[in-house]
């Protein structure tokens, strides 16, 4: 009995330490997440300006969200841009990863130079690609038009660069492909995961005469799709949150024909600039709800696609 209080005293000790330990954390948690989020749930249901007391409208801002053309085209650009730019930026980083992961003469030089974009700034990068799809002296169209005048000496039709964020159709493609440029952090993911794959599979594999696609397919692939399965569930929370390069590289107007507005400049627009506070909050709810039922939908299919070699 005398063991059993003097245990429980050492209990409460260190209950006493563990909280103190964890106050810090915890009262960061409560004060710069849990209060905001619980504020700005109130304030979507308020006519809120931030510089007024806010006024409680119930649903109305909800409701003309049903009415705000913008809105729409903005989460139409953010979903066109999330299928496109995330299997895009998977399948390059997986291809960089496997030739990365063979073994040749100055691979830790290759492996430094694609993984350097990653680790470049954000706005660094855009400002960058501003000149790199630049329509008159870029880089790009520069490679595509001398491309154009091989064909045009072999006397096929001569092709010349689009307009790139210059033209409504050719902008979202235009951050499509800059978003490739920043899949470094993924290729080191999947060069760790292909550490992982068997070589008896392999071998085993070359015994049965596969070819070297069988391989990818039946043994790389299947071992790779834990890895495969993070780096989208996580490529598509950050693409439906895309703002950074499009606000730079389109100095927040969203052009050209609003065809780069994204749903969070919207939603940046309305906070602090039009200063429409309470919608602003209703639209970054209505992008959590998008987010959530994103991952969700992710997670539920991933017991078709994603194996567990443990399981």
């Amino acid at each position: 009995m005398k063991r059993l209080k003097k245990a429980s005293r050492i209990e409460r000790i260190n209950m006493r330490n563990g909280l103190l330990f964890t106050l810090p954390a915890l009262l960061g948690l409560v004060g710069f997440t849990l209060y905001p989020m619980a504020a700005s749930l109130y304030y979507s249901f308020c006519r809120y300006t931030g510089l007024k007391p806010p006024v409680w409208i119930g649903i109305g801002n909800y409701e003309f969200m049903l009415h705000d053309r913008l809105l729409r085209e903005a989460l139409w650009n953010t979903v066109y841009y999330t299928v496109f730019a995330v299997p895009l930026g998977i399948i390059t980083a997986f291809a960089l990863a496997v030739l990365l992961n063979a073994k040749v003469r100055g691979l830790a030089f290759f492996r430094t130079i694609f993984y350097l974009p990653s680790i470049v700034p954000v706005v660094a990068s855009s400002v960058l690609w501003l000149w790199i799809l630049n329509p008159e002296n870029g880089l790009v169209n520069a490679i595509i038009e001398g491309f154009g005048k091989i064909l045009a000496a072999v006397g096929l039709p001569q092709i010349n660069g689009p307009g790139w964020l210059a033209d409504p159709h050719w902008s979202k493609p235009a951050l499509i492909l800059m978003s490739v440029w920043g899949v470094g952090a993924w290729v080191v993911i999947y060069l760790a995961g292909l550490q992982d794959v068997p070589h008896e599979l392999y071998e085993a594999a070359s015994l049965d005469g596969a070819t070297s696609w069988q391989k990818t397919r039946h043994v790389t692939i299947p071992f790779m799709s834990p890895y495969i399965f993070f780096t989208a569930v996580m490529g598509v929370i950050g693409s439906l949150q895309y703002f950074t390069q499009a606000w730079v590289m389109t100095r927040g107007t969203g052009g050209p024909v609003n065809s780069t507005m994204m749903f969070s400049m919207y939603l940046f627009q309305n906070a602090f600039q039009f200063f429409k506070m309470g919608y602003a909050c209703a639209m970054a709810w209505l992008l959590f709800v998008l987010i959530m039922v994103a991952t969700l939908l992710i997670f539920k299919t991933s017991a078709r696609y994603v194996y567990y070699g443990g399981r």
